[in-house]
């Protein structure tokens, strides 16, 4: 939203010209401020509101904190190399987006590198770490326990991550009681009381769609705050629930229509190129004919 402040009208100053408006660049997903991010203060007791990171998540577009989370990840697997430091061109070709973009998105943290030397990684991974409110654990609860529910509670990434899977639940009466990754599922009618117990904060929803609603009441009646979705259903939820949607399909879709054009830019190279002074954009991966965004990273990357 832009606050217009006030200005005098120009016809109660005679003799002045008027002044130049200025122009308004149109808000993008870059500029977009998101809602308050969790931030643990750095002594693990102070109010997260008085603490800078917490200020600083205030001001972060959506846009950046998903990238914050790639760098996360990329950073990680630097520092279990033995990586000490990494500049911003090898991080950004690492994550996917340009370096400007990168060296804007960390600017966030109040980091900027030093520069010949880089950023330090080890520093990099604890700052978006605080950012991202990963300093304390995230308990998670798999609802639907079918081939997607068995994968997601036998996954051992997620406990390294800060989200252990702490509940399982499910309607066959033949899975009650039978432990999947080391857990034993619960009925869904448990929902509330067991979430509440356990302190469950991100639910993952892996019903069939006519469940998922009602999946959906159980578990923000048991008090979790975050709902991971991948049925392909819009739920109804509360204001202060935040709700991701994983849609396999529309993301399959999405890639397809990517191959379509190329094969179509594909077939007009082909019938142009006999005719003198023809020149069509090349698929060259550096602008947005290879699915980039308008960043120079990829929109769309379906990752495991």
């Amino acid at each position: 939203m832009v606050t217009q402040r006030g200005r005098r009208d120009e016809a109660s100053s005679p003799g002045r010209p008027p002044r130049r408006s200025r122009r308004q660049d149109t808000p993008d997903a870059d500029n977009a401020p998101t809602a308050e991010i969790p931030a643990v203060p750095a002594d693990g007791n102070g109010r997260a509101g008085d603490a800078p990171e917490a200020v600083r998540a205030k001001s972060i577009p959506e846009a950046a904190v998903a990238r914050l989370a790639v760098y996360l990840r990329v950073l990680s697997g630097m520092s279990e190399q033995g990586a000490t430091t990494v500049s911003s061109e090898e991080l950004s070709q690492a994550a996917g987006v340009n370096s400007a973009k990168l060296r804007k998105d960390l600017s966030y943290l109040g980091s900027y590198g030093t520069r010949g030397v880089g950023y330090e990684v080890s520093v990099l991974v604890s700052q978006i770490e605080r950012i991202l409110g990963l300093t304390r654990q995230h308990k998670v609860a798999v609802v639907g326990i079918g081939n997607l529910g068995h994968a997601l509670a036998n996954y051992g990434g997620f406990p390294g991550r800060g989200f252990p899977v702490e509940a399982l639940f499910d309607l066959d009466a033949d899975l009650i009681g039978v432990p999947v990754g080391g857990l034993p599922v619960s009925h869904m009618d448990d929902i509330p009381r067991v979430c509440a117990e356990r302190g469950i904060s991100i639910g993952v929803i892996a019903t069939p769609p006519t469940a998922a609603q009602s999946v959906c009441d159980r578990l923000v009646a048991g008090g979790v705050q975050c709902i991971l979705n991948f049925a392909p259903v819009v739920l109804q939820v509360p204001a202060h629930i935040e709700v991701r949607k994983v849609d396999l399909a529309v993301e399959l879709q999405i890639l397809s229509f990517h191959v379509a054009r190329r094969a179509d830019d594909a077939a007009g190279n082909q019938g142009n190129s006999g005719l003198p002074g023809t020149v069509r954009p090349s698929d060259n991966g550096k602008g947005g004919r290879n699915g980039s965004g308008p960043d120079g990273g990829r929109e769309m990357v379906v990752r495991g």
